[in-house]
């Protein structure tokens, strides 16, 4: 005969299980929703998880079916997963914005480097893994988003003259300045009033529940990137770069301006990396190799993942469905899925925002 297996038997299997996506227990106390232990010896386990990994739920599952199944009594195993993000820290001085709990800011030294690309792909697999996500094109003077989204000419509505809806775009929420503009309209503005204009677009647009806020910078580390690398709550950054040795100059210049405002570097992508012939296969470092890694290793980041160098990535953007949308099975588009885990778990490791918890505090003097 028999015996039901006991909370405590499962709970103590399972203790040992690895999430390779953080190194740590894949089910500690805190993220263990529930164990349910049927009196046939059924088991059902309700792991809750702090960023999105909507691909790798199988996997994970697995992990934790081998280790139950050792419990003696065990029949069957059923593993449900819930995604929890939660707001993160920012600057001092800065409060995550209501509606949006954290924004992740990617950035470069120069432009050139695939900085765009990179930013709208990782909004996609974000978004691909389960979350819920906006894309910022923050690039006033050479708005890209609206084309590489497919949504060129769309106009933002508004039901109030206060405010507008974002564009809705392969399951992301966006907003460009290149919507409110005509195609081939020049920017004509200085740094105060470009300032001005993304942080209306940033607080005026009615995000709607957004785990995570991609924002794509503009290029380089001049006033506008300073100041709103200053002025915008952000929970972390990415930089992207080349191999090159002329951009890995400029991309240490974006990896000190973050370190100098107090925001987080989340890690490095390296992008164009090596191009694969397409024709016979022969693999050629063009922009030369291991400048990536290098600069993470420099500033004690993590070196988040390298691209290659195709023209797939480049005519998927330029076609307005980008890589993870376009070919969401394909091998480009599993290394931006594993970047944007990488992202969320480095976020999801930092400190917990807890400015709403306190009352704001009023000094009045009677007369």
């Amino acid at each position: 005969m028999s015996t039901t297996p006991t909370d405590a038997q499962i709970r103590s299997a399972i203790a040992s299980v690895i999430d390779p996506n953080t190194g740590a227990p894949l089910a500690p106390a805190r993220a263990l929703g529930g164990v349910t232990v049927a009196v046939d010896g059924a088991v059902r386990l309700a792991v809750e998880l702090g960023y999105p990994a909507a691909s790798q739920h199988a996997e994970l599952a697995g992990l934790l079916e081998r280790a139950v199944r050792t419990v003696p009594g065990v029949t069957g195993v059923d593993v449900a997963f819930e995604m929890k993000v939660i707001a993160h820290s920012v600057q001092r001085g800065l409060q995550p914005m209501p509606e949006v709990r954290n924004i992740v800011a990617v950035a470069s030294g120069k432009g050139g480097v695939g900085k765009s690309t990179t930013a709208a792909n990782l909004a996609l697999a974000l978004a691909a893994e389960g979350a819920r996500v906006g894309l910022l094109d923050a690039d006033i003077y050479g708005p890209s988003v609206p084309t590489m989204l497919g949504v060129a000419g769309q106009k933002p509505a508004s039901t109030d003259g206060k405010s507008m809806d974002p564009i809705a775009a392969h399951g992301l929420q966006l907003i460009s300045i290149g919507f409110l503009i005509e195609p081939d309209q020049a920017m004509i503005w200085r740094g105060p009033m470009a300032t001005q204009a993304l942080e209306q677009l940033l607080r005026q647009t009615n995000w709607k529940d957004l785990d995570y806020l991609v924002v794509d910078m503009p290029p380089g580390t001049g006033d506008i990137a300073l100041t709103l690398s200053q002025r915008v709550p952000l929970a972390g950054a990415v930089i992207v770069t080349t191999p090159q040795d002329i951009a890995l100059i400029d991309a240490r210049k974006g990896v000190k301006m973050f370190e100098k405002v107090g925001v987080p570097l989340l890690g490095v992508v390296e992008n164009m990396a090596v191009h694969v012939c397409s024709q016979c296969g022969h693999a050629e470092h063009i922009f030369g190799e291991g400048g990536g890694q290098r600069i993470a290793a420099d500033y004690a980041m993590d070196y988040l993942g390298a691209l290659p160098l195709s023209i797939a990535i480049r005519q998927q953007a330029d076609g307005g469905t980008p890589t993870v949308a376009a070919e969401p099975d394909g091998a480009n588009a599993a290394i931006y899925k594993a970047i944007a885990r990488k992202v969320a778990v480095s976020i999801a490791g930092k400190g917990k925002d807890y400015s709403t918890r306190f009352p704001t505090i009023a000094v009045s003097s009677d007369t």
